[in-house]
């Protein structure tokens, strides 16, 4: 044995995750490994993940792609955070946006002396202060970096097809020297002696070999649970949803900037707008609706006719108990689930490869290296699980047996420490590996009707009037940004031609 990298990496599976994998491993190591992806045409994928959040474009420039790319190879519409309509009671509507409210004054975030003013009683509607929520409300976006210096910048996401945007990165990782081979796995070889995965044969005669598996089959988990039985962790018992319809339905006309989240009778329903379609879904609760009438429900509200018969997805909520076991690294749904609420299962799975990227594994592999990738991907899973649950158990729904149950079920304690801080003084207490920050508590906290008994000490440092004229500046900076940019459809249509774009 050497100390020298493992040379031939295998692929198990494709859709999003697989070839997200094979593109970033065959950039980072172009000929100097053998990349070899395994995935069946007749398996198929979930395919109905499109949307996403800001930091995908982080992984978009390791690749080397631009907006641009994206925009005209997936069918994609930019998308500026998650409209929640119904969640707090019915009748009632929120926006998470990408981006921060106002700017940092005088030691404290924005979002402080926001809630200092609202103490005391001034009326502010805090999406006044996030370019992100206003362009959305107007429907307008550009990428054009703003004129002035100190005027904000946007921050974007985007909606796509996900079957376009695994065929988009199929043609980039081949190109990088990536093999694909078709077929499906109708065995699983290991080493006698320590359970190492040697192999996987293909219908019963070709044997891919190789040194390190990255398992991306999707929720039956071939390599990390069918063949090493790694186990789950199951959370249904904060987030009880286990299933969901999807179908497409026509394009929107506009095409709104943002994901819209409905809440229904045992669940949410999802719309997302696409160039050439609208995706939209119901995830529900199997134990509070049945299949029957969950699939009512959702084509009792579509915002037009189905373009396609509905499709029934089953899951559980959590994750594998290691996603690294042996030489075998599970990555996207063979690893986990987290409800789409969100859009965080393609940043689940960024986050796998960029760590992977960081505790890359040598010959022989160290338990050290696994261990450390297991417990930064449960860390990153659980902060997810605790921003998603907050949604359901901050509601005062009642109308409902499924509202009943979240809004009276118990929280994780982790999340019950933050909301309490929150409620006492107006803090969130952020921390560095947060994917959620501050301004994404405070969306949605706020949104669900949860207010602190008091604001913040350090804001009352400032005074009152030094206050209002900082979120009339910056009403007024927003305004003045949000009035130039062209309408979303406009500048998506300057994308596909391939004007008007400037990053």
């Amino acid at each position: 044995m050497t100390d020298q990298p493992f040379r031939r990496f295998v692929i198990v599976g494709g859709g999003t995750s697989g070839w997200m994998v094979a593109a970033a491993l065959g950039k980072a190591l172009g000929r100097n490994a053998l990349v070899v992806l395994v995935e069946s045409e007749a398996i198929g994928t979930i395919g109905v993940g499109e949307a996403t959040i800001p930091a995908i474009d982080t992984f978009h420039r390791i690749l080397g792609l631009t907006p641009l790319d994206i925009v005209r190879n997936t069918g994609a519409t930019f998308k500026l955070g998650i409209a929640f309509d119904d969640w707090q009671r019915i009748g009632s509507s929120y926006f998470h946006p990408f981006g921060k409210y106002g700017v940092d004054h005088a030691g404290s975030s924005f979002m402080r002396h926001w809630l200092r003013l609202r103490a005391e009683g001034e009326a502010l509607d805090h999406g006044r202060y996030n370019l992100e929520t206003m362009a959305a409300r107007a429907g307008r976006f550009t990428l054009q970096p703003p004129a002035a210096p100190d005027s904000p910048s946007i921050n974007h996401a985007y909606q796509f097809d996900a079957t376009l945007y695994a065929a988009m990165l199929r043609r980039f990782a081949e190109a990088q020297g990536v093999e694909r081979i078709e077929g499906r796995i109708v065995q699983v070889r290991q080493d006698g002696e320590n359970g190492d995965v040697t192999g996987v044969v293909i219908d019963g005669e070709r044997e891919v070999a190789g040194d390190i598996f990255i398992d991306c089959s999707g929720f039956r988990g071939l390599l990390i649970e069918q063949t090493l039985a790694a186990g789950y962790v199951d959370w249904s018992q904060w987030l009880p949803c286990d299933r969901a319809w999807a179908v497409p339905t026509a394009v929107m006309n506009p095409i709104p900037p943002f994901t819209r989240a409905t809440a229904r009778s045992a669940g949410w329903q999802w719309r997302i707008p696409l160039q050439h379609r609208t995706g939209n879904g119901y995830v529900f609760s199997s134990a509070f609706q049945s299949d029957e009438a969950a699939q009512d429900e959702l084509l009792r509200t579509l915002p037009g006719a189905a373009a396609a018969e509905p499709r029934l997805l089953r899951f559980t909520t959590g994750h594998r108990k290691v996603f690294w076991q042996n030489n075998v690294i599970a990555i996207g749904l063979a690893g986990g689930f987290i409800e789409p609420l969100e859009s965080t299962a393609i940043h689940l799975v960024q986050t796998a490869i960029t760590k992977l990227m960081a505790y890359f594994p040598g010959d022989p592999i160290s338990p050290r290296l696994a261990d450390r990738f297991n417990r930064a991907m449960e860390r990153e899973y659980r902060n997810v699980r605790d921003f998603i649950v907050a949604h359901y158990t901050l509601t005062e729904r009642d109308d409902t047996p499924f509202w009943r149950h979240c809004r009276t079920q118990a929280r994780p304690d982790s999340l019950n420490e933050r909301l309490l801080l929150f409620e006492e003084d107006g803090l969130i207490d952020e921390q560095p590996d947060d994917l959620f920050k501050e301004a994404s508590w405070h969306a949605v906290l706020l949104g669900q009707g949860l207010l602190p008994r008091r604001f913040p000490a350090l804001a009352a440092m400032t005074g009152r009037g030094e206050a209002i004229e900082l979120a009339a500046r910056v009403s007024a900076a927003i305004d003045a940004r949000v009035a130039g940019f062209p309408t979303h459809d406009a500048f998506v249509a300057s994308c596909v031609a391939g004007r008007g774009l400037r990053v």
